[in-house]
């Protein structure tokens, strides 16, 4: 561990995480960016039509631009770092990391939220064989076969209609009686002709040999099986805050924070997916990140 002392360190390198570093750097703040990866959820969306500024951007091409930007300020980026313990005392934050351990008097969690697992047999023997929780990533290996997508919120919308132009045929297994997510979204997947919803219904098991077959399914007129050569798993996420054992979070596991993104830890902030912030969006999260990187230099004021 090094004796610096980082102003701020910022964990995470989403929307919320960059946008933090960026406002941080125009505050001429001493800052670290620790991140596994560069662009978070961003990277896994398909089509992003709700960014001001961009009428049509792709989620990768968003991510990218994020990059673009963080990068113009010559702000240290740790990439391919996770963070597993957070610790403070007497007004210095430790965090370590899986290379190393660092110190900060200001600290901001954008660590974002991770795949929720369907937590099935046949899940983990076909991950990466067949099985995939992000269809922007995984979607063209399935070009003119069928597919599964597991859930019926935006993500899985988001998802069907990536795949609408890639696989041959999409099978949703939703376990509501109904459809969520945004209306247009669901015009758009309902009125497909290569698209089946299985409301009501439920994934029993992932069967193959080497890689996926079919999915046995529990509807509401009985189990059925389902051929396929994919199944893209979109039920929700979890936040990334395992780390955080010291820190307020509420039954989901999210941080708990006040209008000014302050936790219940002086001079620890959080922003984004990571946090109890209603709605999860990429404009909201880089909104939190904003406010957060300002109170965080307004803290440093304090303590001088």
């Amino acid at each position: 561990m090094t004796d610096k002392i980082y102003e701020l360190i910022i964990i995470g390198a989403g929307p919320a995480g960059i946008t933090a570093g960026v406002y941080a750097a125009r505050k001429k703040m001493d800052c670290l960016v620790i991140s596994v990866d560069i662009g978070g959820q961003t990277a896994w969306s398909g089509d992003v039509e709700n960014y001001t500024g961009y009428q049509f951007i792709s989620g990768p091409e968003l991510a990218a631009k994020f990059e673009e930007h963080i990068k113009r300020y010559g702000i240290d980026v740790n990439e391919g770092e996770e963070v597993q313990e957070v610790t403070s005392s007497e007004g210095i934050h430790k965090i370590k990391t899986t290379s190393g351990e660092y110190k900060a008097k200001t600290l901001i969690i954008a660590s974002g939220k991770r795949s929720r697992e369907l937590g099935v047999p046949g899940e983990e023997k076909f991950k990466n064989k067949g099985l995939t929780y992000c269809a922007t990533c995984d979607g063209p290996f399935f070009e003119n076969k069928d597919v599964v997508i597991v859930g019926g919120g935006n993500s899985a919308l988001d998802a069907a209609l990536q795949m609408e132009k890639i696989a041959s045929f999409i099978t949703i297994v939703n376990v509501t009686p109904e459809l969520g997510g945004d209306l247009i979204m669901q015009e758009k997947v309902v009125g497909s002709k290569k698209v089946k919803v299985l409301n009501g219904s439920e994934v029993m098991e992932v069967i193959g040999d080497k890689f996926v077959d079919k999915i046995k399914v529990k509807t509401p007129s009985g189990e059925i099986e389902v051929p396929c050569k994919g199944v893209f798993v979109e039920i929700g996420l979890m936040p990334n805050s395992a780390f955080t054992k010291d820190i307020k979070k509420n039954d989901m596991d999210e941080i708990i924070v006040n209008c000014q993104t302050e936790t219940n830890i002086p001079g620890i902030f959080a922003a984004g997916d990571v946090t109890n912030v209603a709605e999860k969006q990429i404009i909201i999260a880089a909104g939190e990140g904003a406010k957060a990187s300002l109170r965080a230099f307004k803290h440093l004021a304090e303590m001088r």
